[in-house]
């Protein structure tokens, strides 16, 4: 089956989850179908064609520009059986492609406009417009992916139009080739860590979803020995950026062991980052999965999160980590259990490698992106036997 993949992420410019998640499902579907890769960018490669914005539209609204990406990739897909959109900013193409060309459009939903108001920080005007395009694509879509069973109960709650019978859970994927325990010590010792001392570890955006801000609350009381290394960067707006780095300087004028790290890591260095963390802290307020704690499992490091989206399917409380309540009424509450679990598991070495031992045994079981690849391609066969 010929099929068109949008995504708005693509090697090299990957910075979030959904672009591992389309990264890793695109290798192993091209062995399984006839694939081609729409993403945003330029040029063009084999199986890959990058779309950028249109140049009348600098400077304007991101949701606008965004559009214009769209219009781009729609036209594109005249050679395709079926489209596969991921997040909103591929959805519109994927829906005026269907309608344009006549083919199916399944779309994933890696997370939901509606459950994520201060987007609206971020594109004023143009989040009305990427949630009218989410909606309109979800609604009109042959099939939904949720990417968790917490995500398709949302789907279903923010678009009750959504007919349930399309909406089909399939998890994320771990290459736990990739991610796996690296036992080198020389990035690690780059950042001037002390290996003989433990420390926790955040990997991720500077977002409100990321609730990197609780963190930086969060481990004020840590024991004086446990380090932080914060590599968090790409942040939203200027607004968050700024409230980063005044809680980052108070915490690091109040307590030694602070790094930040602000740039985009390459894999292998994160890889060996997570392996040596005592401990890794996924402190999100909305969560559809969380697919950089599978990353941490995979490097056989314990995970302490919040009990938000899609986590608890991922980390199993007590075992593979600690799941924390968040309430957004009662942040602090959440910030002082999130450092007090994060304090027993720095503190507690032989705890927290059984942790990451039974992690890493998880994500090897039972997030395969063999197994997520064949999953996608049975909702596709679905969905074109039932057009026939």
């Amino acid at each position: 089956m010929k099929v068109g993949l949008l995504t708005r992420e693509y090697p090299p410019d990957v910075y979030g989850g959904a672009g591992v998640h389309v990264e890793f499902l695109a290798r192993e579907l091209r062995p399984l179908t006839d694939l081609a890769v729409h993403c945003w960018g330029e040029g063009a490669s084999d199986g890959l064609r990058r779309h950028g914005a249109w140049p009348a539209l600098d400077g304007v609204n991101d949701a606008l520009r965004t559009f214009s990406v769209d219009l781009s990739m729609a036209a594109a897909l005249g050679d395709r059986e079926l489209i596969h959109s991921h997040t909103w900013y591929a959805s519109l193409a994927g829906h005026i492609g269907k309608l344009l060309h006549g083919i199916p459009h399944v779309m994933t939903s890696h997370s939901l406009e509606p459950l994520r108001p201060w987007k609206a920080e971020q594109l004023g005007g143009g989040y009305a417009l990427s949630s009218w395009a989410e909606r309109t694509a979800a609604e009109a879509a042959d099939a939904v992916i949720a990417v968790s069973g917490a995500m398709r109960e949302d789907i279903l709650a923010c678009y009750p139009a959504v007919d349930p019978a399309k909406v089909h859970v399939v998890h994320n994927g771990i290459d736990t080739g990739l991610y796996r325990p690296d036992p080198a010590t020389d990035v690690v010792e780059r950042f001037g860590i002390d290996r003989d001392r433990p420390y926790v570890l955040f990997v991720g955006r500077i977002t409100r979803q990321k609730g990197v801000p609780h963190l930086l609350r969060a481990v004020r009381e840590l024991d004086p020995d446990v380090q932080v290394v914060l590599c968090a960067g790409a942040p939203d707006t200027p607004e968050i950026d700024a409230e980063f780095r005044t809680l980052f300087e108070q915490l690091n004028s109040a307590r030694p062991g602070v790094r930040w790290i602000p740039e985009m890591l390459p894999r292998p260095q994160i890889v060996q980052l997570l392996t040596h963390a005592a401990v890794f802290v996924c402190p999100s307020v909305y969560e559809p999965l969380g697919i950089v704690n599978l990353e941490a499992m995979a490097c056989g490091t314990a995970v302490v999160a919040s009990r938000v989206g899609g986590i608890p399917e991922v980390v199993q409380d007590g075992t593979t980590g600690v799941l924390v309540p968040y309430d957004e009424k009662e942040p602090e509450d959440f910030e002082r259990d999130l450092g007090r679990h994060l304090n027993r598991l720095a503190t507690d070495p032989g705890l927290a490698a059984a942790m990451g031992a039974a992690g890493r045994r998880r994500a090897l079981g039972e997030f395969g992106w063999d197994a997520v690849a064949r999953r996608t391609v049975e909702v596709y066969e679905e969905i074109l036997h039932a057009d026939r």
